[in-house]
């Protein structure tokens, strides 16, 4: 166990430690072990409690005896040893356990411990627990019937044995690909002083265009190339957005950038970035090009962790770069408001904060590991309106249109225990009318529920007139913002996901609402609910959002499309279609139904989930384990062409397979687009964040933009296959040689996650690869940890008499993958 050494003097060190024993306990539950010693000089009183997150529900029967584990809320529980003496120095508890589910990673371990002492005294944050390796089988499987392998590293050798490296000359130039690109294998020459001629409305492409030439030397052997700017036709091109399209013409002496409008102008810069050469050279040739979708856009959720307003406009610039034209922004949920109002300052003074306050301020409780401080990193945080101005403006300026989402009425704990506050501290100075006027919840409301992530009070009640009042009010101020902002609102997404059974049914408003309608299903109810969020936004003039459940409703055993409000300018981003769960063709279905569907879904595009099967790889797993080339691999109008196992590696049944739904000649077009999530339960900082994001974002952009591949039209399962992995083979290539080497040159460079090679020892020879060939692999047989002075691992090399092997790939700044260790006698990849 490993002490917590960052406590001030005198107060209590506790040494933490947590084990999976076993997830074969049963078949949704594993057992866990903690032991907790207390390394301090000083007894620590009777009455303590040991907080911690947890996103396995502990079953509060199965702790070892003596010992309690309540669970307060969300993924909040409190670990007490009800009768117990003084915890004396030095002495240990041991605790054992049973959770649902299963935990094989890093990710399903407990979090963000804290401790309450017994005295009253203020609470102390104790950190992350030391977590054993998983390495039995029933530490590295869920359960019995779990098929898939652990990704070591043998599976990984096995897995990338068909990619090789191509030579420079047959990898792409340009990411995503355009539809067509012509190089002469000359070159020309640009400095910063380049003559730039340029139409007057794009005075914003130019200015971005000279910034980014600001890196060059202003002199050149035989004089810079001009720069031409222009708006006019582009012909010969197809897809889904004519607008952008553009045509990148490369001459000796002269560079012509001609968009359809300002929009494809900028796309042409950003193609014209890549073929930069860092001394100013560009080849000679023509690129013409559209997107295949006109929407193309990436999810960043900021209220389960925060990230500050550099992060937010980093990862616009990197959508940019990679032509994403649409940020949706995860502003509100159950563990954070994250967004100013200013009629309502409440929102962020209490629920822009979570932790345990010392003077008894209302904030929220802490959530994945955020601990009790409120100023640590990532729980607590907001906006304030100049940040989102801010954030709207750079967005605008690289032809990026925000999407706001304030999720309702399920995720909503943050604005409903933010408004109850308000209406306490009203009620309390005399003014009744003014504390209920943004009540979000019944005080009389018994219902009992249990959300998907454990909460129990997180649902606004949808009776209120007061809830409409607050809706409003919200929705104008952030028009004003936008306003502000020079820049066009034009669509809110309202959330709508995961409301849980039992939500309303035991809320006196609810049952006299739905009483005085003649309403006989909450169905009903929530429809209202949904009809006047859309008449609110319609008064504003804002297109309104939500997810695949505002549009859906439970009939004969499954979610059907719900006809109430198909085809009424709702937008649906569709992603509860992970293989094996019944809900496959969701988003098929609702195009069908006349629904305009943007394609999020979970087992292609869920950028938090966990690369690979692998107990170091951080990441949720429930839709299966999601890695650069799901992205890549999705096709987004016939997604069974390429469907892979379930989440638990099993075959999926080719009678399923058969009956969903494909999509007919409308619902084809009413498929907008693509998009990434990037939800934030497990992007505590920013590098993680961008270990998240990419490269899978770059896939994405691939999928949204290229032309479709084709790979549904090939009968053939294994020409199909075949056919794919030739296509995989060069963009894995293209990201290894060309595009992390690039993002390795950026100002702020990216920590994005390096795939650790695949490696096997046979008859004492070395042989390993990686999955984006290009990359540097590098060994060691001494036990050191790999780096980039280590010897370098280019063919099958001798490592004969060894113990053990370490690998490791590396970027161009010599920053290294997770360490990869082959101990010969056995062969095995430590975790």
């Amino acid at each position: 166990m490993t002490p917590t050494t960052d406590l001030p003097t005198g107060r209590p060190a506790i040494a933490i430690a947590w084990e999976c024993l076993s997830n074969f306990t049963h078949d949704d539950a594993f057992t866990a072990r903690l032991r907790l010693r207390n390394d301090s000089n000083d007894a620590i009183a009777h009455g303590w409690t040991i907080c911690f997150n947890t996103c396995r529900k502990v079953l509060a029967d199965s702790v070892s005896a003596g010992y309690a584990v309540a669970h307060v809320n969300g993924d909040l529980f409190a670990l007490s040893m009800p009768g117990g003496g003084a915890w004396l120095p030095g002495a240990s508890h041991t605790v054992e356990y049973e959770a649902l589910h299963w935990a094989i990673s890093i990710t399903d371990a407990p979090l963000g411990f804290y401790l309450l002492p017994g005295d009253g005294g203020a609470p102390v944050d104790l950190g992350d627990p030391e977590i054993s390796p998983f390495v039995r089988p029933e530490q590295r499987h869920r359960m019995r019937g779990d098929l898939l392998p652990t990704a070591d590293a043998a599976w990984r050798f096995e897995q990338d044995a068909a990619l090789y490296r191509l030579p420079e000359t047959l990898v792409g130039r340009i990411t995503p690909r355009p539809q067509s690109a012509q190089f002469d294998g000359r070159r020309c020459l640009l400095s910063r002083h380049a003559p730039l001629s340029y139409d007057g409305a794009l005075w914003n492409e130019a200015s971005l265009l000279a910034s980014m030439l600001g890196s060059l030397s202003g002199l050149v052997p035989g004089g810079s190339a001009d720069l031409v700017l222009e708006v006019g036709a582009v012909e010969n091109v197809e897809g889904g957005a004519p607008l952008e399209a553009y045509l990148l013409d490369i001459e000796p002496g002269r560079v012509r950038i001609r968009g359809a409008s300002p929009h494809g102008v900028f796309n042409a810069i950003q193609s014209l970035a890549q073929l930069l050469g860092p001394n100013g050279e560009l080849p000679i040739g023509r690129v013409r090009d559209a997107p295949r979708f006109g929407y193309r856009g990436i999810m960043l959720d900021v209220a389960r962790h925060f990230a500050d307003l550099t992060t937010v406009l980093r990862l616009l610039d990197c959508m940019a770069s990679y032509k994403l034209n649409r940020f949706h922004f995860h502003l509100t949920d159950d563990e954070g408001w994250r967004l100013a109002i200013g009629a309502l300052p409440e929102l962020t003074a209490i629920g822009a904060l979570r932790g345990v306050t010392r003077d008894g301020h209302p904030c929220l409780p802490p959530s994945f590991g955020s601990g009790a401080d409120i100023d640590a990193q990532g729980g607590s945080g907001f906006y304030t309106a100049s940040d989102f101005v801010t954030i709207l403006r750079h967005a605008h300026a690289r032809h990026i249109e925000v999407i706001p989402e304030f999720n309702m009425p399920g995720h909503a704990r943050a604005a409903v225990v933010a408004m109850r506050e308000r209406y306490q501290r009203l009620l309390a100075t005399g003014d009744p009318e003014g504390a209920a006027r943004f009540l979000l919840s019944d005080p009389d409301d018994a219902s009992i529920y249990e959300s998907v992530q454990l909460w129990h009070d997180n649902v606004i009640c949808i009776a209120l007139p007061s809830v409409d009042r607050f809706i409003e009010t919200v929705v104008g101020e952030v028009c004003m913002l936008f306003r502000e902002a020079g820049v066009p609102l034009r669509t809110i997404h309202t959330g709508g996901d995961e409301v849980p059974g039992g939500a309303w049914l035991g809320s006196p408003r609810c049952r006299a609402l739905m009483q005085e309608r003649g309403w006989t299903d909450v169905q009903q109810l929530h429809d209202d609910f949904t009809e006047r969020c859309r008449t609110i936004l319609a008064r504003h003039g804002v297109a309104f959002a939500g997810w695949d459940e505002t549009a859906l409703v439970h009939q004969d055993g499954r979610m059907q499309p719900n006809l109430r409000f198909a085809g009424a300018g709702l937008q649906v981003y569709v992603w509860n279609n992970a293989w094996g769960r019944g809900q496959e063709d969701c988003a098929y279905l609702l195009a069908n139904a006349g629904y305009e569907v943007v394609l999020a879904n979970a087992a292609n595009l869920y950028f938090d989930l966990a690369h690979a099967k692998h107990p170091q790889e951080p990441g949720y797993y429930w839709a299966g384990f999601v890695d650069s080339r799901n992205a890549f691999g999705f096709c987004p109008l016939d997604a069974g062409a390429m469907a892979g196992p379930d989440a638990m590696g099993r075959a999926l049944d080719p009678q399923v397979l058969a009956t969903l739904q494909p999509l007919d000649a409308e619902g084809r077009r009413r498929i907008k687009g693509l998009q990434g999530q990037l939800w934030g339960e497990n992007a505590r900082t920013r590098a993680r964040l961008d270990y998240m994001a990419l490269p899978r974002l770059i896939g994405l952009a691939e999928r949204a933009w290229a032309r479709d591949p084709g790979w549904q039209d090939m009968p053939e399962p294994d020409q199909r296959a075949a056919w794919a992995l030739r296509h995989w083979n060069e963009f894995a290539n293209r990201l290894g040689q060309r595009e992390l080497p690039r993002l390795d040159r950026a100002r702020q460079p990216w920590e994005y996650r390096l795939p650790p090679p695949g490696a096997v020892v046979r008859g004492g020879v070395l042989h390993a690869n990686v999955a984006l060939p290009g990359l540097a692999l590098h060994y060691t047989v001494d036990g050191s940890e790999p780096c980039v002075a280590s010897t370098r691992y280019d063919a099958p090399a001798p490592v004969y008499g060894a113990e053990q092997v370490k690998l490791a790939s590396f970027d161009t700044r010599g920053r290294g993958s997770r360490t990869v260790t082959l101990n010969l006698t056995p062969s095995v990849d430590t975790p």
